[in-house]
């Protein structure tokens, strides 16, 4: 964990598969900081809706970024067909 807490960056994956996440990111950037790891992964489950699920994955020690975390979706290991690659992508317009 990074001394502000617990920090995630949200990545494109999730960005694309849930509107509220787009929404996020569009008002307020790609980082966001939580004073806890279970924090932040229960915003992840509050964002998630029925078919649509992100979640947080820790960064790899080798990583070098200055996020503790992301925030993900897409199919998991061992579970290929929780998300499909025919979804339609929530599109948003910045003004």
């Amino acid at each position: 964990m990074t001394d502000s807490g617990y920090v995630v960056e949200i990545k494109p994956s999730a960005r694309r598969r849930c509107r509220a996440v787009g929404e996020w990111v569009n008002d307020r950037g790609t980082i966001r900081r939580f004073g806890s790891k279970p924090l932040a992964r229960a915003w992840a489950r509050d964002l998630s809706s029925p078919g649509t699920t992100v979640w947080i994955q820790d960064v790899s020690q080798a990583d070098d970024r200055d996020a503790d975390g992301y925030l993900v979706s897409g199919a998991r290991r061992g579970n290929p067909s929780s998300q499909s690659r025919d979804e339609t992508q929530s599109e948003l317009v910045r003004f």
